[in-house]
């Protein structure tokens, strides 16, 4: 896709980013402005949201924080694209760009969780396609039957390149 950049989300990305979330489906859009409050208000956070803008408009969301009590690991807690934009290599963009960011400021690892339902299949693969390996499953942590997956990736990047 030509036209585009990923950048961190600013406040007047919010309604297209309920766009995002009412298309992808990855969880309720009202529940967007109080999990991004923090971000917007409090100047130390080390939270990251991000967003694919397509076409002067936000198509993609992402949002990674640090794991407490580690060094330097991060967990992608969410990452969607819009439905009928989905499969055309976006979310591997929006991938790229998040593993850059984190290494380039000294941070180690990249964790990231789905479901174990076939809902959620393609999702597993794209983990898989990207280099992440499946460390960890928690049987029955979403539900009786619906495991927790746990993909972990060790971030690589050279001070000096």
């Amino acid at each position: 896709m030509t036209g585009y950049k990923i950048r961190k989300v600013q406040n007047e990305d919010i309604p297209g980013l309920k766009e995002v979330l009412d298309s992808s489906e990855l969880f309720p859009s009202e529940y967007l402005e109080d999990m991004i409050s923090d971000y917007f208000t409090n100047q130390e956070t080390t939270d990251i949201w991000f967003t694919y803008i397509h076409n002067n408009r936000p198509v993609a969301l992402g949002y990674c924080a640090p794991e407490k009590l580690t060094n330097g690991t991060y967990n992608l807690y969410a990452i969607a694209v819009r439905k009928e934009l989905q499969g055309q290599g976006i979310g591997q963009k929006m991938m790229d760009y998040i593993e850059k960011l984190l290494a380039e400021n000294g941070k180690r690892v990249l964790i990231v969780e789905t479901s174990s339902t076939d809902h959620y299949s393609l999702t597993r693969k794209f983990y898989n396609k990207l280099g992440y390996r499946q460390e960890a499953v928690i049987k029955d942590f979403w539900n009786d039957g619906e495991d927790k997956v746990i993909f972990w990736k060790k971030l690589g990047y050279a001070v000096n390149q």
